[in-house]
């Protein structure tokens, strides 16, 4: 979304775009684009469904973790729960049902904390992050074939995990430096133009 600030001079323009595949999970457009010095070129562009997660924190400081497998870059890592948003939910929707879903827990408060893109320069996918505390179990889970198990790890070993690259996925950093920083006492804005 264009502001008053921003120097239209560098924008570039989209002339058209087709799309060369299409199925539930992803669009791939080739689109015709036009750089600020007049080059034009067809770029590949991928449209995602946008996803939610939730950073949920207990009363002892301590974030639930779920240590899983990614496929597609053949690598373990841990996460939090999230997943894709249905069509007609709102993100604060999918955060609270895939909690639910993948963990059994409700949070006593929730709030969301970012709206971000994990790969701007071809794939449009809008994420969520939220978080919540208070943790509540209220259900066993029921989504039980993502991850290989769920522990709660306290906030102070985080930037050690991150440190040795134990958590990589964009959005679980997201959620969670946020709140390292927000515990810190710094300054976090979470009002967001999504644009």
């Amino acid at each position: 979304m264009a502001t008053e600030d921003d120097d239209k001079s560098s924008a570039w323009v989209v002339h058209g775009e087709r799309i060369i595949y299409d199925n539930e999970w992803m669009r791939v457009f080739l689109t015709d684009v036009e750089l600020p010095d007049g080059d034009r070129f067809e770029h590949h562009v991928i449209k995602l469904r946008a996803a939610a997660m939730t950073v949920l924190i207990d009363d002892q400081d301590r974030v639930l973790m779920m240590w899983r497998h990614r496929f597609v870059s053949d690598r373990w890592g841990w996460e939090i729960p999230g997943g894709l948003v249905d069509e007609g939910e709102d993100p604060e929707e999918t955060a609270l049902r895939e909690l639910l879903e993948e963990t059994g827990y409700r949070p006593k408060t929730f709030r969301h904390v970012s709206r971000f893109q994990p790969m701007v320069g071809m794939v449009d996918s809008w994420h969520d992050v939220f978080v919540g505390e208070g943790a509540e179990k209220i259900a066993e889970p029921t989504e039980v074939t993502e991850m290989a198990r769920m522990e709660w790890v306290p906030l102070a070993e985080i930037p050690g995990l991150i440190a040795k690259g134990r958590i990589w996925n964009s959005g679980v950093l997201i959620g969670l430096l946020h709140v390292l920083a927000s515990r810190n006492g710094a300054a976090v804005d979470v009002e967001s133009d999504a644009g």
